[in-house]
């Protein structure tokens, strides 16, 4: 495949040749990339060429919640949106916690149509031993709270799981909340209805931020004393960015914590309840401006879907968690259509920044011998997000009405796994080409 006149996220205009699954050659245009016979040639003139996301925290639901997402659902939706490599998390059931449910979870990932991770979980019943053996993109989400899947744990095992993972060298990502600093009071008065007419803005209250800034400070403090690499997950408020920023370590924020506060909690209910939660629209601020300012080094999603039926419920029973894959790059893209991010920012915290980080270096960039996982978008053409015309299985999304920049085509590693025709909106799908980045 020859790409030819696409700007580049810093402003060059480049001819793109793909070959063999990656890219060959990144030339100025017109400086002497002519088309094979018979190869394919995507006049990207007035577009920009990106490199694929790499969202390194999904819930793609299987094995347990099939019901939920799949791995095929899951992965159009990625396709779909530019991310070309997931990260799953492992509070599945059973959970990700020792080699056999590893290697039930991967062979339920074979149908995947971009390149993912999946990563290990720890319980009290983990089996580090079988569990490492296995091609493990990280270890993590480790729950300092419990989420969905009830894997909180306590410090004592915190501190064994970051000393097995040190002895590896395997990164760990922490999802940090401290229990003892919830407000249980927060959920003691009335809750409203279900579904939107409940009092979503209650469960901010009762995981409060400053939960969430005492755990990630913990976390650093116990990852240095190990000499563990702490990667702290979806990071919701400016003080848990800075204490990360203060300790050397890496984060990630979520698009909804981004673009989503307590002043939706009315609109969205129980569609708007996840962990951690929405924060004040001044925390919202505070995150964003910290992403525009570069104190931020990834952006991941925690695509966490559930049905409508199930979100339809009181405050107190709904289970906690948004869809989100398919609008991690439409929604940044964007930030820089109305000038709010750079395109260099944003390509940075998707691809280039989790692709360093979790050494995946094939990853996330547009140069000779980088896998061709690529992207291509028109900065000039926007449309309405609507949950019908995304391709996840719970049907719903937070962010509906909201503009967002999608992608008219998405490569993994050479092959053409996303397509949608500009003027018709025509749409086709490549065959499943996914694989364990993890495996040689």
């Amino acid at each position: 495949m020859l790409i030819t006149g696409a700007e580049l996220a810093d402003g060059r205009v480049r001819d793109v040749r793909v070959r063999d699954g990656t890219v060959d050659a990144v030339e100025p245009t017109n400086a002497g990339l002519d088309a094979d016979a018979g190869e394919r040639v995507v006049d990207a003139r007035g577009r920009h060429l990106l490199p694929g996301a790499v969202d390194v925290h999904v819930h793609f639901r299987e094995p347990g919640a099939s019901h939920k997402e799949t791995w095929t659902s899951g992965s159009r939706g990625a396709a779909a949106g530019g991310v070309t490599t997931v990260v799953d998390q492992p509070n599945t059931s059973p959970p990700t916690v020792d080699g056999d449910a590893f290697d039930e979870k991967a062979d339920l990932a074979a149908p995947a149509l971009v390149d993912y991770g999946i990563n290990g979980g720890v319980t009290a019943d983990w089996d580090p031993e079988s569990l490492f053996e296995r091609p493990l993109f990280a270890l993590g989400e480790v729950f300092l709270a419990d989420s969905t899947g009830e894997m909180g744990i306590a410090l004592d095992l915190f501190a064994e799981a970051l000393a097995e993972a040190a002895a590896r060298d395997v990164p760990v990502t922490v999802h940090a909340e401290d229990e003892t600093l919830f407000d249980e009071g927060a959920l003691d008065g009335d809750l409203g209805g279900v579904g939107t007419a409940a009092n979503a803005d209650a469960w901010s209250a009762y995981r409060t931020a400053e939960a969430e800034a005492a755990a990630v400070e913990r976390a650093l403090e116990a990852g240095a004393e190990s000499d563990a690499q702490v990667h702290i997950a979806h990071t919701s408020t400016p003080e848990g960015v800075d204490a990360v920023t203060d300790a050397g370590a890496t984060c990630e924020v979520t698009p909804h914590h981004l673009f989503l506060s307590r002043e939706d909690a009315g609109r969205l209910g129980t569609f708007g309840r996840m962990n951690p939660p929405l924060r004040s629209e001044e925390r919202r601020a505070g995150v964003f401006e910290r992403l525009r300012d570069g104190d931020i080094d990834v952006v991941a999603t925690d695509h966490a879907p559930h049905t409508v039926a199930e979100k339809r419920q009181g405050l107190a029973d709904a289970p906690s968690g948004v869809p989100g894959v398919e609008t991690l790059y439409p929604l940044l893209l964007e930030s820089v259509r109305k000038g709010n991010l750079s395109l260099e920012r944003v390509r940075d915290v998707v691809a280039a920044n989790p692709a360093s980080i979790f050494g995946i270096e094939s990853k996330g960039r547009i140069e000779p011998g980088a896998d061709a996982d690529l992207v291509l978008v028109d900065l000039t053409n926007p449309r309405e997000i609507e949950a019908g015309a995304l391709h996840g299985a719970a049907g719903w999304t937070p962010f509906e009405g909201l503009l967002g920049v999608f992608p008219e085509l998405t490569t993994v590693r050479g092959e053409v796994v996303y397509e949608r025709d500009p003027v018709t909106g025509a749409e086709s799908f490549g065959e499943p080409v996914g694989r364990n980045v993890r495996e040689p």
